[in-house]
């Protein structure tokens, strides 16, 4: 790390040390930030990662992916929070946000094999989805097999691709953000609205199908037909109906899940041989994209309307800007990400949602997917180039979000419907890689709906990341 770098540094602990709710890990972080500076500096020789050819002329591959993402967190928990009964209104935290594996096998340039395999959200905590609460279970992100249909031009000249494929898969709806890459967010992490029916009918956003995906000229395209999770033990629980034609998913649910995504790319094309959207550039694309999506699952949800219960649709549609250009020749750049969703799971419906939770009884939850609407943006800006090593890429972020069902328990208001809210982040990437080795510091603000009045909580995280 050069003397440039470690200026940088040391001003930025100085201003957390003036901020009341950091100054009790300010100088925590900021050791954390120069050891990791200094040991995550590599060559920039990553190239295509870990690339084993199959045959000489390099056309079967193998190719091997790998990743890690770790968060230190300072958090003001929700009124009402606690560990096994005690009573807390703040925690510090580190947990594994994601470690994964990709492996891309490429069998000749029409057949493909993808194998994705990780773990999400390890903390102290743990996960009730495991034997001893603490270890999460390895588990399959992805797995599908895919063929290559055509690609070229038509007689009449105009451009096009087309590949099919079928497994466990990430070709999906309704916006760029529900097919957004982790390897190179923009932000800290993505809103979580953008997944609607995350955990609930599909693995981590991802479905068992079978999807259509490539180009027509500039037009990128992706459509699946997909069969919906379904919980198997249906046990009196899990069929209990909400009242007073409250909307729930339907655990009986034997229907067809759809989902699609069209992009127009007017500036530099983007790939399509993977499903994942950037986030950044950082400056090597000029790309300015308009998209919309839907994802319609029939018979999805449930309410009970007198005596009788009703099955209904999800139906969720959503638009997005995605523009990013270089601004000089010091390598400056701009980022810019426009979405609007609106979903509608039935009457009433909402998901309280904290990633990572660090608590019992709220934690960092708050309401955020449900039917009703909502607009996320994200802005950056990636500094001129004055370092061999460390670019500098400062953020903001926010999600103004009005779902029905989340209702005001102040005095004053009690039962009213909340109506529009908002919660957002702004931070700053530490690119010591590119992406491939980055710190990311990040200062989020999130609404707290208790018995107290509506409060915003925030939450001070960095994470380190790199990825080969």
């Amino acid at each position: 790390m050069c003397i440039h770098d470690i200026k940088i540094l040391c001003i930025f602990a100085k201003v957390l040390k003036n901020i009341n709710f950091m100054k009790k890990i300010s100088t925590t972080l900021f050791l954390m930030l120069f050891i990791l500076g200094v040991s995550a500096q590599g060559n920039d020789g990553y190239g295509s990662g870990i690339k084993i050819k199959i045959n000489e002329d390099g056309s079967k591959y193998l190719r091997v992916i790998s990743w890690a993402q770790v968060w230190s967190r300072y958090t003001s928990l929700n009124e009402g929070s606690n560990l096994n009964g005690k009573s807390i209104d703040n925690r510090f935290d580190v947990g594994l946000r994601r470690a994964r594996m990709l492996f891309i096998t490429q069998m000749s340039p029409k057949f493909l094999i993808l194998a994705h395999f990780g773990i999400n959200n390890q903390n102290a905590i743990g996960t009730t989805n495991s034997t001893n609460h603490f270890r999460p279970q390895l588990y399959i992100h992805d797995m599908w097999t895919e063929y290559l249909v055509g690609k070229g031009k038509t007689k009449q000249g105009m451009a096009y691709e087309l590949s099919i494929g079928a497994g466990l898969h990430y070709w999906q709806g309704v916006s760029r953000l529900s097919n957004a890459s982790t390897l190179n967010f923009l932000t800290l992490d993505a809103p979580i609205t953008n997944w609607s029916t995350i955990e609930h009918q599909d693995q981590f956003a991802r479905m068992l199908g079978i999807y259509a995906k490539g180009k027509i000229e500039k037009l990128d395209y992706r459509v699946a037909v997909n069969t919906p999770f379904n919980p198997v033990d249906r046990t009196p629980a899990l069929g209990n109906v909400a009242a007073n034609g409250n909307s729930s998913y339907n655990p009986y649910n034997n229907s067809i899940n759809l989902q699609g995504y069209f992009s127009y790319q007017f500036l530099d094309q983007e790939s399509s041989y993977l499903p994942f959207t950037v986030g950044s550039y950082l400056g090597t694309k000029s790309v300015f994209n308009i998209g919309a999506g839907f994802l319609y699952s029939p018979d999805a949800m449930h309410s009970k309307v007198g005596n009788d219960t009703v099955t209904s649709a999800v139906s969720n549609f959503g638009v997005d800007v995605f523009f990013e250009k270089p601004l000089s020749a010091k390598k400056d750049a701009i980022t810019v990400l426009a979405t609007y969703f609106n979903y509608n799971f039935g009457k009433n419906f909402v998901r309280n949602i904290g990633i990572m939770n660090p608590a019992m009884g709220g934690g960092n939850q708050y309401p955020t997917i449900g039917t009703g609407q909502a607009f996320h943006a994200q802005l950056g800006y990636l500094l001129p180039k004055t370092s061999e090593k460390l670019r500098i890429q400062p953020y903001a972020n926010a999600t103004i979000q009005n779902w029905e069902g989340v209702v005001s328990r102040e005095t004053s208001t009690l039962g009213q419907e909340v109506g529009w809210f908002v919660n957002g982040n702004v931070g700053c990437n530490w690119l010591l890689e590119g992406h491939h080795a980055k710190i990311t510091t990040d200062l989020g603000m999130r609404p707290d709906f208790t018995t107290s009045g509506t409060t915003m909580r925030p939450t001070f995280t960095v994470q380190t990341m790199i990825y080969l």
